[in-house]
């Protein structure tokens, strides 16, 4: 729950921005050539152009935002992406237009916001490690917040990593002249995490207070072999290979959790 300060009386209307940024990323290992493009093949359509719509217009929904104008498209060989316009209130009367699609004129509307999502499917050319990141991308203008759909982003995509960023940034003016750099209490973006999540993930947070700026860090807790093996099970492979791929998994983890590549 987002607490809001003390209501402000504005001139004019509430233009803080509020983003909330993800890289999210999933981790498995498969073993030939041929596992791998099917991994590719298998993340394609799971999170495919249309699905991904699906997301964001639940993301819509959650933070109370009304959609403008919707943009998606499935890239050859992989990924794909999605972007929505949102408004914080409608920009035409809903009955006059029926059931037309809202012109690109709406861009200029001052009460502006987006949400986006960018697929990014990818193997290693030589250990067997498939990785899928999305990158996603939520900013209002006004009241609605993005953080309102934090947990079900990250539920939506079940994920053993995500790094999360949260600014407000610009400034809204009240009646006085004073000016207001953030409308909300804010501590740490782990405060509008779920318990199940919290349980779920180990966390980390770097945050800068005095630029309204928060970030925090998340890895999986429990470490199961099986969740990473594509078509594959543990106990099919020899003690040695068990060892080798999950020192393989864990070192990805460890690479992409903190940002660089480990030294051998």
């Amino acid at each position: 729950m987002v607490k809001p300060l003390p209501r402000l009386r504005l001139q004019g209307f509430n233009n803080l921005t509020k983003s909330l940024s993800f890289n999210i990323y999933d981790i498995c290992y498969a073993a030939s050539e041929d596992q791998r493009q099917r991994y590719i093949e298998y993340i394609d359509e799971v999170y495919n152009a249309e699905r991904l719509t699906q997301i964001l217009t639940e993301v819509a929904n959650i933070i109370g935002a009304n959609i403008l104008n919707v943009a998606r498209q499935d890239y050859d060989p992989q990924g794909a992406s999605v972007t929505i316009l949102i408004s914080e209130e409608p920009v035409i009367d809903k009955k006059a237009a029926g059931k037309e699609l809202i012109s690109d004129a709406v861009v200029a509307h001052l009460d502006k916001s987006h949400i986006t999502v960018h697929t990014y499917p990818e193997t290693h050319p030589h250990n067997g490690i498939a990785t899928f990141r999305a990158d996603i991308d939520v900013a209002t203008c006004g009241v609605i917040s993005p953080l309102k759909a934090l947990n079900y982003l990250i539920e939506s995509f079940d994920s053993d990593i995500v790094v999360t960023d949260y600014r407000v940034r610009g400034f809204t003016r009240d009646i006085k002249g004073k000016k207001h750099y953030i409308d909300h209490k804010i501590n740490s973006i782990q405060d509008f995490l779920t318990k199940d999540i919290k349980a779920h993930y180990e966390m980390m947070d770097v945050n800068v207070y005095q630029e309204n700026l928060f970030h925090t860090k998340m890895h999986v807790k429990e470490f199961d072999l099986d969740t990473y093996l594509f078509e594959g099970k543990a106990k099919s492979l020899s003690f040695k290979d068990r060892q080798r791929i999950e020192l393989q998994v864990r070192r990805e983890i460890e690479e992409l959790y903190h940002g660089r590549n480990l030294a051998d």
